[in-house]
């Protein structure tokens, strides 16, 4: 059963940093992509990067040049960088994975809170 565990959300002061880390139960080889989302309270979940195929890098145009996404395949770990925080960054951050199978089956992590204060 594939997990994906989301840490290093908190509480962090405008112009601030975190690092969001996915942790998954799989090698992250079995994926061909994998993203982070996020949610507002109120707002639809929005892409904010993805990597495909352990390389291309693409990013939201919100968080282009303050947010970097990466992979640790040694520790099956995928990264989110958040540097310069604004207030609206704050949000769920969700973790996503593609499995390309018969199908491409999609998996979810819980999410982890971010919230920045002005």
């Amino acid at each position: 059963q594939v997990q994906l565990v989301e840490s290093g959300g908190g509480l962090v002061e405008s112009g601030g940093s975190l690092r969001l880390s996915c942790a998954a139960s799989v090698s992250i080889f079995r994926f061909n992509a994998m993203a982070w989302y996020r949610q507002a309270p109120g707002k639809q979940r929005e892409l904010v990067a993805t990597i495909t195929n352990g390389v291309t890098t693409d990013y939201a145009d919100s968080v282009k040049g303050r947010f970097t996404i990466s992979l640790d395949d040694a520790q099956n770990t995928l990264y989110l960088q958040m540097n310069s925080l604004k207030p609206e960054d704050t949000a769920v951050y969700y973790c996503n994975a593609d499995e390309p199978r018969l199908a491409v089956v999609t998996y979810w992590g819980q999410g982890t809170q971010v919230t920045v204060s002005s």
